[in-house]
């Protein structure tokens, strides 16, 4: 059963290190400091999973203002946020919280997550689905993107454009079962990075043959080969 209230206050070390600006160019202090944010909110999570996904949003919160001045041409920060995103958001995922407390927290990071001007945890979009934790509220937040999701993936140049809630509304969609939607919906997209949906959603409805064609379909120049060939080994194996 879902907690009644919110996490009890609570004193991070983290919060006072991760200010904006925070951090010079070196990315070594950095790499260092999430990794020691990312250790507190675990050991936390043992006995408080929703102040532990409190703390996860937090630092969620935190992260690229904290950053916006670090060297990042190595990638070597770029792999230590990646690694902290990864280790959060199964916390925010599963902790017991309410429905208003979860859609507190998913606002909170959407804020984040469109302020993320570098960007540091562009990749929260692909996880948006598991962050929602239910079907119900992940058709929710689909339904909000949906509008905006359609015109800048519209085949007219005119309406076609960037959207930064494009995967997380796929993600959504795709948390909400609702598989043929998204089919419909990429049917004309040529991008791997959004067609990996529709991928994923035909192997959903149980048309992996329609799945691994349009995956080797979606090879080029511009699609990852090493993420085209995880996903079809996935459907392969969940074929027998």
């Amino acid at each position: 059963m879902a907690a009644d209230r919110r996490a009890p206050p609570h004193h991070w070390e983290f919060r006072a290190r991760f200010r904006r600006g925070a951090f010079g160019w070196r990315s070594q202090p950095a790499i260092l400091r999430i990794r020691e944010a990312v250790s507190e909110i675990r050991r936390v999570a043992r006995r408080e999973p929703v102040l532990a996904a409190e703390g996860s949003v937090l630092l969620l919160e935190k992260l690229s203002p904290a950053l916006e001045r670090v060297d990042s041409s190595s990638g070597s920060i770029g792999i230590a946020v990646d690694h902290a995103i990864e280790a959060l958001v199964p916390l925010i995922s599963r902790a017991p919280a309410t429905a208003p407390l979860r859609s507190e927290w998913l606002e909170r990071l959407w804020d984040a997550y469109q302020d993320d001007l570098i960007p540091y945890i562009e990749s929260l979009g692909e996880r948006w689905g598991e962050l929602c934790a239910s079907a119900e509220l992940a058709s929710s937040w689909a339904d909000e993107l949906l509008g905006t999701v359609r015109m800048a993936l519209s085949p007219d140049p005119s309406l076609r454009g960037h959207f930064c809630g494009i995967s997380a509304c796929l993600s959504s969609l795709y948390t909400a079962g609702r598989y043929q939607e998204m089919v419909d919906i990429l049917e004309m997209e040529t991008f791997w990075h959004y067609r990996k949906w529709a991928v994923l959603a035909l192997a959903a409805l149980g048309r992996k043959d329609d799945a691994i064609q349009l995956a080797e379909a979606c090879r080029g120049p511009w699609t990852n080969d090493g993420e085209v060939n995880r996903m079809l080994e996935e459907i392969l194996i969940s074929s027998g």
